[in-house]
């Protein structure tokens, strides 16, 4: 068939109003999903757009309307499966609001950031949800507004200037040290990597404010490697500060599994010769043998009320940053035990 003779053929939406015997503004409204038309009459336009195989053209819709209909989501990490959860939780929202998100990765450096963030405006989605990448300055607040995009900081932020949804990491820390304490545990270390950013930082003050509280040593904080291989060969290290922690708080899950198989390298049983948290609770703390006990930060739930943030923004620009913090759960499993008297 002749180009011509493509386009002559194409079903139109005017076809669909016909065909479900409604007018085409009718039939505009079913598309648009607006609540304004009855359960009766939508079900029979959907009818008639099935029966014709009509699609709907959003890119003539976006013309009309002057929105894509997409939005953006920046992460600095996607072989991490926080983030999968975290994504997941955005996508239930963004889904359910008719719209879709376009996914990048920001590898948490400034200047592939800025590349991200310039595609994305380039592509005209409505709005960004940003994991600011370490380093980001409070700049960025300028930046959006001269770009009149509205933009909600995820996980980590960088200003007050924007509207923010996170978990309350000092708490999670300060909850997993206060377990640990009941325990019996009095040299706890927590290890830590990765770049500084602020869940980094609030992480940090929380295990020393806690650690002071209890009369105990602030500064057992040791940095491991990034890689999980590199994190079990470096698992000596956590020895070598002179006294031998007893107890380890991991910044995430992922150090957690690192140290896991280098204490079992060392000969170590998780939960009786040394105890183990982990900081995140992602799926895989179940997995673990024993299973890990890790501080639940809800990506997903941080996921669907940052979307809901930005759906806000879209609706109402003018409104005042808000701020959205998630509070944090110690799930309690097997890699904790009582302090040994051997």
């Amino acid at each position: 068939m002749s180009r011509q003779g493509q386009k002559q053929n194409k079903i139109t939406l005017l076809d669909v109003a016909k065909h479900a015997n409604v007018s085409r503004a009718t039939a505009s409204l079913v598309v648009r999903k607006s609540p304004l038309v009855g359960a009766e009459t939508r079900l029979r336009v959907e009818a008639a757009m099935h029966e014709l195989g009509y699609v709907y053209n959003m890119g003539a819709a976006r013309l009309r309307a002057d929105r894509s209909h997409t939005i953006g989501v920046v992460v600095p990490n996607l072989t991490n499966p926080f983030f999968a959860e975290l994504l997941g939780g955005m996508e239930a929202s963004v889904d359910a609001a008719g719209l879709v998100m376009i996914i990048a990765n920001s590898g948490d450096g400034p200047p592939r950031q800025a590349t991200v963030l310039q595609r994305l405006r380039e592509h005209g989605v409505d709005g960004i949800i940003l994991c600011p990448a370490a380093g980001t300055t409070e700049e960025l607040a300028s930046q959006v507004e001269r770009w009149k995009l509205p933009l909600v900081q995820a996980l980590r932020h960088v200003t007050d200037e924007l509207d923010y949804a996170g978990a309350d990491y000092v708490a999670g820390i300060e909850e997993a040290v206060e377990y640990l304490v009941s325990l019996g545990h009095r040299t706890i270390c927590f290890a830590v990597h990765g770049p500084i950013h602020s869940a980094y930082q609030e992480r940090v003050q929380g295990f020393r404010d806690s650690m002071r509280r209890f009369g105990l040593q602030p500064e057992l904080v040791i940095r491991v490697p990034d890689h999980l291989d590199q994190i079990a060969q470096q698992a000596d290290a956590l020895f070598a500060q002179g006294s031998a922690p007893t107890a380890v708080i991991c910044f995430n899950d992922l150090v957690a599994h690192g140290l896991a198989a280098g204490f079992y390298d060392r000969g170590l049983k998780i939960g009786r010769d040394i105890s183990l948290i982990g900081f995140d609770d992602v799926a895989d703390a179940e997995a673990m043998r024993p299973r890990l006990t890790s501080v639940s930060t809800a990506p997903s739930e941080i996921g669907q009320k940052a979307a809901a943030l930005l759906l806000d923004r879209i609706a109402q620009p003018t409104l005042a940053p808000r701020r959205w913090i998630i509070p944090t759960k110690l799930h309690i499993r097997n890699s904790c035990g009582p302090l040994s008297s051997s």
